[in-house]
């Protein structure tokens, strides 16, 4: 359970099953205490990292996410960018904002950047 205060995305899916994959690859997933009973419906899952970070993929209204124009991002605070990276076949880089980072899409397109703050790497040397 997330302390008061904390905010959690609600990403819209068009394939929820394909996203799950997608953000288990990141470190997501769904306990199985948050699974529906067998025959109900499957349309809302809450993923988390074990590490603070939550995510909650739900189906998409018709029409919401249009190929090529899908309006949001997400961004992963991460220490181990290098291997978030090879897991997608990715070369992070430093950046000019001070964050060593990566950028991908998930199935619907949505922006997901991966990163870590360029002096927080480098004090870790």
């Amino acid at each position: 359970m997330s302390p008061s205060g904390d905010l959690v995305a609600i990403l819209p899916c068009n394939d929820l099953d394909a996203s799950e994959r997608f953000y288990a690859r990141l470190g997501f997933v769904r306990p199985d205490g948050t699974r529906p009973a067998p025959g109900e419906a499957d349309t809302y899952r809450m993923l988390s990292n074990g590490q603070g970070g939550y995510l909650h993929l739900t189906d998409a209204v018709e029409g919401w996410l249009v190929p090529g124009r899908n309006p949001f991002g997400l961004y992963l605070y991460l220490r181990d960018v290098d291997a978030a990276a090879r897991e997608f076949g990715q070369t992070p880089e430093d950046k000019p904002w001070g964050m060593y980072e990566f950028a991908l899409s998930d199935p619907d397109e949505t922006l997901v950047r991966v990163g870590w703050p360029s002096r927080l790497r480098a004090e870790a040397r």
